[in-house]
């Protein structure tokens, strides 16, 4: 299916990850699980990233890809690790980390690391 993709992170995904190793590390490895065993192999497999579907993966503004951490093991909390695949390059940009708690936030935050993390699609004409 051509190339495969390739993960590039964020400054606040690093952050983000850092934290949830030391406070929440059955979400964080839940989460890591389900972006690189099941949605990664996902992606490879699709000629449309956007067309992939799967209960652990929530579409949010702007082509973001939320993926959460169900099938990870029972007492959980809600965890989403934000996502977006960039089809041109076959790269799955990992932005950042929140839970319910911070969702209204991390969406906000989302807009601003798209925009410096994605750059703008080639002008044709």
């Amino acid at each position: 299916m051509g190339q495969p993709w390739v993960f590039k992170t964020t400054d606040r995904f690093e952050r983000d990850r850092a934290h949830y190793n030391k406070k929440h590390p059955r979400e964080l490895a839940a989460c890591l699980s389900n972006t690189l065993l099941r949605y990664l192999p996902m992606l490879n497999a699709a000629l449309n990233p956007r067309a992939i579907h799967a209960g652990f993966l929530h579409p949010e503004p702007g082509g973001v890809m939320a993926v959460d951490q169900k099938g990870g093991g029972g007492n959980l909390r809600e965890t989403r690790l934000y996502t977006y695949a960039q089809a041109d390059t076959r790269t799955l940009h990992l932005l950042l980390l929140g839970d319910k708690a911070t969702q209204r936030r991390d969406l906000a935050e989302l807009r601003k690391l798209l925009s410096e993390t994605i750059p703008p699609p080639p002008h044709h004409g």
